[in-house]
């Protein structure tokens, strides 16, 4: 028999968080859904901050224009303005629930820079911001006695009215009713059914060899929500960061656009700063530039990697500014107080995923989609550094008011939900080869769907993963689920959606760059994916 919630969310970083204190601050009963730990979320790795107007010196208006120009075009002005404006009341919202953002020694707010913004607006808890906000949302949730949090369940799929067989797929008649997931520590499928499904599964960074991302981005969410034929937008515009430390393990380590916005410089292999040769804001020009930059240079000059010269920032209070960045370069035989480090970019946020209307929801009836895992056309082509924490805690609030009023339309309505069947498929065999695919997929995806792309290599790609796509399927029926293979099969079916994209595109534009089609056409337009409407 089915656990029923009210509502159901999946993930556990500031999109579902919030979204799961909203509706329980209504009186709804809900399941958060996380696969490892509650604090294991791409949110915990957030170390810039969140880009909010909140001091007299700035306004909406030049928050909404740096938005529009770093996306390239692509942007939605309807979203960009409506989450922008909503920033304030919902920063409020995040310190009402014990967020505590740094102050200054006048006891205003410690505003930081990053690329692309004309204004000192990140509101930061030094350079560990996604922690501190993931720390007291966790507190706000145990507080709550409507939350219940299920760790260690990795989700499998939707349950929706098509996969039961009522309608076609992809047909307006068709609604998302639970889904099945997987209690690693018991080692069973369970059933799940509720209301309303919220999709807060963050992004897709492991589909690349080179990540700042944590393991858990496998792109859950995004592949879940295409199998159950919702729209998915924009998969080509991955985001890579530019400034990715190089360790001497090979290991690749996140340092915050907010160390170039207190001054750090990027130099190449012989110390010449090169970034003013790429654009008029140097290092603080938006990340989809500086990155093509960064490639580049390494390019030309046949190395492996740029530097970042941080030795003028905070005029000697780095580590105190920066203490976790400090700390992690430190510990890889870096010390950015006294030496340049070495830095490459590497896969960092994805600016498409599940298409969504301003309230989070989904082109399926009853799915929600919050966080980077929806695209809402606040990012366009290119996401302005620190808007992403913004976008989940504004879409987190107002969508958990259009949640409210579906719960409360399907009250009285349960479906009784199928058990999962396991069938006579047995325990994996061959487990290496679920690490060989896993590998194969990451370097495919690196070398030939990455910064610069072509046709040929879009289309290499395709032919690549297609062949692993049909392994991986052929294990799936044949043997019981574990979390390696469901997380490969989301991998690869997330890496079929981003080139199925990149091929749409005819244009070069933000972070979409192709040899191909070097220019930018007059008018963008997004691409879009979905299912073809049958049966399941």
């Amino acid at each position: 028999m089915a656990s029923h919630f009210e509502a159901i969310i999946v993930g556990s970083g500031i999109g579902g968080l919030s979204f799961a204190l909203n509706l329980a601050q209504r009186g709804h009963a809900v399941a958060i859904v996380t696969k490892k730990t509650s604090s294991e979320s791409n949110t915990n790795w957030a170390q810039g901050g969140i880009a909010c107007v909140t001091d007299q010196t700035d306004d909406f208006h030049s928050h909404v224009k740096d938005t529009l120009i770093a996306g390239d075009g692509l942007c939605d002005l309807d979203a960009v303005t409506h989450i922008i404006e909503s920033g304030p009341a919902r920063v409020d919202e995040l310190i009402a629930w014990g967020v505590e953002f740094e102050n200054g020694t006048d006891g205003k707010p410690d505003l930081g820079r990053e690329g692309g913004h004309s204004k000192r607006r990140i509101l930061h808890a030094r350079d560990m911001t996604g922690r501190a906000i993931e720390s007291a949302l966790l507190r706000a949730i145990a507080r709550s006695p409507k939350v219940v949090m299920l760790e260690h369940h990795l989700a499998i799929d939707l349950i929706t009215r098509a996969k039961l067989g009522t309608c076609p797929i992809g047909s307006p008649e068709d609604r998302v009713l639970g889904l099945h997931v997987l209690n690693t520590n018991a080692g069973r499928v369970e059933t799940l059914s509720a209301n309303a499904v919220v999709l807060a599964t963050g992004g897709t960074g492991q589909v690349y060899q080179f990540t700042t991302n944590p393991d858990i981005a496998t792109g859950d969410g995004i592949a879940m929500a295409y199998r159950a034929g919702a729209e998915v937008r924009d998969m080509e515009m991955v985001q890579f960061h530019p400034t990715a430390l190089k360790a001497p393990d090979g290991s690749r380590a996140l340092i915050s656009e907010a160390v170039r916005g207190e001054g750090a410089i990027l130099r190449d292999v012989s110390m010449r700063a090169f970034m003013k040769d790429f654009h008029p804001l140097g290092d603080l020009a938006p990340r989809d530039i500086v990155a093509r930059a960064i490639d580049s240079v390494m390019k030309r000059d046949g190395a492996p990697h740029v530097l970042l010269d941080a030795t003028q920032v905070a005029k000697g209070h780095f580590a105190e500014r920066f203490p976790h960045i400090y700390a992690t370069c430190l510990k890889a035989g870096f010390d950015l107080t006294k030496e340049p480090a070495p830095v490459v970019p590497a896969a960092h946020y994805l600016c498409g995923g599940v298409a969504t209307d301003l309230r989070g929801q989904t082109s399926l009836a009853g799915l929600f989609a919050v966080g980077e895992a929806a695209c809402t056309g606040l990012h366009g082509a290119n996401r302005l550094a620190s808007n992403s924490l913004l976008e989940a805690v504004v879409l987190a609030h107002d969508g958990a008011a259009a949640a409210h009023d579906v719960i409360l339309a399907k009250k009285d309505n349960a479906t009784t939900l199928p058990a999962w069947i396991d069938g006579s498929a047995g325990d994996p065999d061959e487990r290496v080869v679920l690490t060989h695919n896993w590998d194969e997929l990451r370097r495919t995806m690196w070398d030939y769907v990455g910064i610069v792309r072509s046709t040929k290599r879009l289309q290499r790609a395709r032919t690549r993963i297609g062949t692993l796509s049909d392994e991986v399927r052929e294990y799936y029926w044949n043997f019981r689920v574990e979390p390696r293979l469901l997380e490969l099969r989301n991998l690869i079916q997330v890496a079929e959606l981003i080139i199925d994209c990149a091929l749409q595109r005819r244009e070069s534009r933000g972070l979409h760059f192709t040899l191909d089609y070097p220019a930018k056409l007059a008018e963008a337009r997004h691409t879009s994916v979905r299912r073809p409407q049958g049966r399941p």
